[in-house]
């Protein structure tokens, strides 16, 4: 199995399976002033480098050291006519391994509509609000580590599970008493790349539709000075079709649903967090030998802390863990277990460095297209992973 969520990722390496079997600084104005012409313009470059040790991660040389590594992107938002009404949009390319190699796309744009406080909609290519980091995921100056929590929100679903294409409703609503309480109910679907999820050599070819993908998430702000929680579902529908030399063809239908419990605390300059949540899917199959529904549930989550010991330096910790299969917790890869400690640097308000190391035990993580040298059940049970990224933002 592929990531916790029991979502798209897992849902497409079952497919296989079977068939084998912060903040952005300010931003620059383009148009007179504040007028009818003025559109809003932030943009990002981002350049790493990546050295693991015993097994080569997102791409397939880290052994050695790689700078395949880079991201950039610029993006546009506009108010229209009214402040209720805006619009938005952001190209992205990157270069990760087997996926990007620098191939421009438009990552989000959106139709906005604010009407009350309480109640919004929007619809275009959006950000899906998965636990509380998902939608960060292409904003590397709001987030003190290099690499998210890979239980929760993993390299390999980036290009699946940041955005859909559909609609949303959302609001806001603030109580002197309870608090505040945020809400996001969206649906759409979403596009799946076979190349980028088939292991390299495959002599099968893929389609993948996707139906329907449908979620949710809550975030209460408590009374309690600092400290929110939130809870989040989601819901796909997918459609596998794999067809087998010569002349065989196979469909694999899945239903995945994900739950995700989130919450942090701030005092001061310390930020605590925790998330944790589980998976399952249900996958059906046309080959006679496989009929039936056969079911899996995986589960993870992390506990992490960020700390601002001054405006240019932030240390941060975290330990994730990940069980693609709860029922097989023992075996090396279908447990994650890693440990993380990251330095930030923030040169200046354009320009940050951050250094990261990670400590591994086990190989679940190490899945299509994050793919291993050695298969996933044969790598090294225990290895490291160290990352330099520098990202300049305006």
């Amino acid at each position: 199995m592929s990531r916790w969520r029991g979502f798209l990722g897992c849902s497409l390496a079952w497919a296989i399976g079977s068939t084998l079997s912060g903040t952005p600084a300010r931003a620059a104005d383009i148009g007179p002033g504040e007028g009818p012409l003025s559109v809003e313009v932030h943009a990002f470059v981002s350049q790493g480098f990546i050295l693991t040790t015993g097994n080569d991660y997102i791409n397939a040389d880290t052994t050695n050291g790689s700078f395949q590594f880079t991201e950039v992107g610029i993006n546009f938002t506009k108010t229209l006519f009214t402040d209720k009404l805006r619009v938005g949009a952001q190209i992205f390319g990157q270069d990760l391994g087997p996926a990007g190699s620098f191939k421009a796309q438009m990552d989000w744009f959106y139709l906005d509509y604010h009407w009350q406080d309480w109640l919004g909609f929007r619809a275009g290519r959006l950000k899906i609000p998965y636990g509380f980091f998902n939608e960060f995921a292409d904003i590397d100056s709001a987030r003190v580590f290099v690499l998210l929590p890979q239980s929760i929100y993993p390299l390999q679903e980036r290009n699946f599970l940041f955005a859909q294409n559909g609609a949303e409703l959302y609001g806001f609503a603030r109580s002197r008493s309870a608090g505040a309480l945020e809400y996001r109910l969206y649906g759409g679907t979403v596009y799946i790349d076979p190349a980028l999820v088939i292991p390299p050599g495959s002599t099968l070819q893929f389609q993948f539709n996707v139906p329907y993908i449908l979620g949710g998430r809550l975030v209460w702000e408590t009374p309690i000075d600092g400290l929110r929680v939130g809870a989040t579902v989601n819901g796909i529908h997918l459609d596998s079709t794999a067809f087998i030399p010569p002349t065989t063809k196979l469909s694999l239908p899945n239903d995945s649903f994900a739950y995700l419990a989130s919450a942090d605390y701030v005092w001061r300059d310390l930020t605590a967090t925790a998330e944790f949540g589980r998976g399952h899917t249900f996958q059906g199959s046309s080959n006679l030998m496989l009929q039936g529904t056969l079911s899996q549930t995986s589960e993870g989550g992390y506990g992490m802390l960020a700390y601002r010991a001054a405006r240019w330096f932030q240390p941060g910790a975290y330990y994730s863990v990940y069980f693609p299969d709860v029922h097989d917790m023992h075996s090396r890869d279908k447990r994650q277990h890693d440990a993380a400690v990251t330095l930030r640097f923030d040169i200046n308000d354009h320009w940050l460095v951050k250094l990261e190391g990670h400590y591994m035990q086990g190989t679940a993580a190490l899945t299509s297209p994050l793919t291993a040298t050695a298969p996933a059940a044969t790598a090294d049970r225990y290895w490291s992973a160290f990352f330099l990224k520098t990202t300049g933002y305006f």
